[in-house]
C-alpha cells in the first residue's frame, strides 16, 4: 500500500516567523520550483496522490537550509511566504527546529541526509514523475522498505552517495516512495538541469 503523502514523520519545533531574507540564489530555487511545476514534478492535483500536494525544493545556507513549505505544491508561483528556514536537522534524532511563515516540507529530514552528505552540494529538488520512477534508465535508488522522511531515509541515501555513482550522477530515485526522485548539485540551476534531463531521457523510453 503507498504512503500517504505530506505526512511529517520527525519530530518538528516550529517557531512561526517572517518570509526569508530575498538573495540571488533564494530567487534562482524559486524560479526553478515554478518550472517544475509547469512540468508537472511538483504540484498538487486531484487525480495524483490522493489530492495532496508533491515536491519541494531547497537551498542550502550556512545554518541550515531553505525548504518550501508543507503542502505548498498547488500554487503555479510559489512566494517566499511558501518556504520555511530549517535551522536545526539532526538526523540521527529525527528532530528539525524551523521557523517561518510555514512549517517546512515533510521531506525536510530527506533533504537534510542529502545535504550532510557533501558540503558542495547547495540545492535540493525533490520531484515526482512516473516517468522517471518507471521508464527511466537505471538510478541509484533506495529500496523499496525504506520510508521516506525518516532517519532510515537518511541512512540510505548516505550509503547510495558512498557505494554508487551517486555523486556524479545526482539523481536518485525512491523505490519506496511511489514517483519519488531526487536531483541535488553546487546550484538549484545544475540540479535542476539533471532533473529536467532525466525526464527527457525517460521518455525516450516511454
Amino acid at each position: 500500500m503507498a504512503e500517504q503523502e505530506g505526512v511529517i514523520k520527525y519530530r518538528l519545533d516550529y517557531h512561526p516567523a517572517g518570509a526569508p531574507a530575498e538573495s540571488p540564489d533564494f530567487a534562482a530555487l524559486r524560479a526553478w520550483r515554478d518550472v517544475l511545476h509547469r512540468l508537472g514534478l511538483v504540484g498538487q492535483q486531484p487525480d495524483r496522490y490522493d489530492g495532496y500536494g508533491f515536491g519541494n525544493v531547497s537551498l542550502r545556507r550556512p545554518a541550515g537550509f531553505l525548504i518550501s513549505g508543507t503542502q505548498t505544491g498547488l500554487p503555479v508561483r510559489l512566494a517566499p511566504q511558501g518556504y520555511a528556514e530549517v535551522t536545526r536537522c539532526n538526523v540521527a534524532a529525527n528532530h528539525i527546529i524551523a521557523n517561518g511563515p510555514v512549517k517546512p516540507s515533510s521531506e525536510a529530514l530527506t533533504h537534510g541526509a542529502v545535504y550532510a552528505v557533501d558540503e558542495r552540494i547547495g540545492a535540493v529538488l525533490h520531484a515526482h514523475s512516473p516517468e522517471i520512477w518507471h521508464h527511466g534508465p537505471r538510478y541509484p535508488a533506495t529500496a523499496a522498505d525504506v520510508p521516506y522522511g525518516t532517519p532510515a531515509m537518511a541512512q540510505a541515501v548516505a550509503q547510495l552517495y558512498r557505494d554508487s555513482d551517486l555523486p556524479e550522477i545526482g539523481l536518485f530515485t525512491m523505490r519506496g516512495h511511489t514517483d519519488g526522485v531526487v536531483a541535488f548539485g553546487a546550484t538549484a540551476e545544475q540540479a535542476g538541469q539533471r532533473l529536467v534531463a532525466a525526464l527527457a531521457r525517460s521518455l525516450v523510453s516511454v
